[in-house]
């Protein structure tokens, strides 16, 4: 069954009508379209470039065909034997220049089913509360069986290799960031819209046929929804890049089910040690959980880093991380230093966080950039 009306008509019939105007993003932004072009970008984004122009098929269709042996009555730890072992033959599907076709029992079948499990006790996030979610348990995230969908559009404000992007937010979150600025859907303070995934599908190829180069997971933050999105893009036929656009707070369990689902990681590297982390966003454990995060997804697909600076916080947090990422993913890794900050929810609740950055702090987090040899950043 197909939404009818879309969600949220207004913005989105606007956007979609912007959309179908084939020169109307390049008119706005000039950058998205030349930015392919970029020796950096196709350095860092090659394969991703490759599936927008359709010389290459997303990573998702490729999982729906290639066959795994396995059953419904095979336990968890046999479930998770096969799914390694399909990921070291993987590779060999990257390199090959055919069109595969779905096979019965591939690598996103094997995938759904893992992710089914996880779902019943569930563990995709950090916290790992291991409330069963097909019996409406709520966890942390406050997710239950469904998508709840707040829009769905194709978005021209991320970064220019992704415009436009078909963005789908969802409700609810795995941290709770005083400052954030999309708290009335992280923290279910409006309702969104119950969508089950035959509903998502319809809305996916939607969004592929409005020109989206991509379909964007977002929320919120999608990892409560893996397993949906997991059964979703079972049944979607489109060739389309899929974006995981994260906080990065998610579980190894989790982040083995993206490997080589997910096209582009782009994730949120928010912090630079965990006392941060725990006091700004309760998120024990972060720096654990977002660098091991960054290294899967550097291993098993492309990767855009945001980091969102902070007032006061180019010490604690700006450079560890910046540092990070150069020393464990590389100078060219592809990072989006933001300035964007600004008070919201309950950012009044903490000092430094009252106030927007001022220049000299944008300057200095430049510094750092520039000091710990990073290349590839962000215009």
């Amino acid at each position: 069954m197909s939404l009818s009306p879309p969600i949220n008509p207004t913005p989105e019939t606007k956007l979609t009508n912007q959309i179908h105007d084939s020169t109307m993003w390049r008119l706005q932004r000039p950058d998205a379209a030349r930015v392919f072009d970029d020796p950096l970008v196709q350095m860092s984004l090659s394969r991703y470039i490759d599936v927008v122009n359709n010389r290459k098929q997303a990573k998702f269709l490729l999982n729906k065909a290639m066959y795994v042996e396995f059953n419904e009555d095979n336990t968890l730890d046999e479930l998770w034997t096969f799914h390694d072992e399909a990921l070291k033959h993987f590779p060999d599907f990257l390199t090959r220049k055919a069109t595969f076709a779905p096979v019965k029992n591939s690598l996103l079948d094997l995938k759904a089913e893992i992710a089914r499990r996880i779902k019943v006790d569930c563990h995709f996030c950090e916290r790992r509360c291991g409330v069963d979610r097909f019996k409406d348990q709520k966890g942390y995230c406050g997710c239950d069986d469904k998508f709840h969908v707040y829009s769905a559009f194709p978005h021209l404000g991320e970064e220019p290799e992704l415009v436009p992007s078909g963005t789908v937010f969802t409700g609810g979150c795995t941290i709770r960031c005083i400052h954030c600025q999309n708290y009335d859907i992280s923290q279910w303070k409006s309702s969104g819209t119950p969508v089950e995934p035959d509903q998502m599908v319809r809305i996916v190829d939607r969004l592929a046929s409005e020109g989206c180069r991509n379909l964007n997971m977002v929320g919120g933050d999608p990892t409560p929804n893996t397993w949906l999105w997991i059964e979703t893009m079972k049944h979607v036929e489109r060739n389309i890049a899929t974006v995981w656009n994260s906080n990065s707070y998610y579980s190894e369990e989790a982040a083995k089910l993206l490997s080589e689902f997910i096209d582009v990681y782009l994730l949120d590297f928010k912090y630079g040690n965990n006392k941060c982390a725990s006091e700004i966003s309760d998120a024990p454990s972060y720096w654990e959980a977002a660098t091991r995060s960054h290294l899967y997804a550097k291993k098993h697909g492309e990767l855009i880093i945001r980091v969102l600076v902070l007032p006061g916080h180019n010490d604690c947090c700006t450079r560890p991380i910046l540092q990070w990422i150069h020393d464990n993913l590389g100078p060219y890794t592809r990072v989006n230093l933001m300035f964007q900050y600004r008070p919201e929810w309950k950012a009044h609740t903490r000092k430094e966080l009252r106030k927007r950055l001022n220049s000299n702090e944008i300057d200095e987090a430049k510094h750092i950039a520039e000091e710990v040899g990073l290349k590839n950043l962000v215009h």
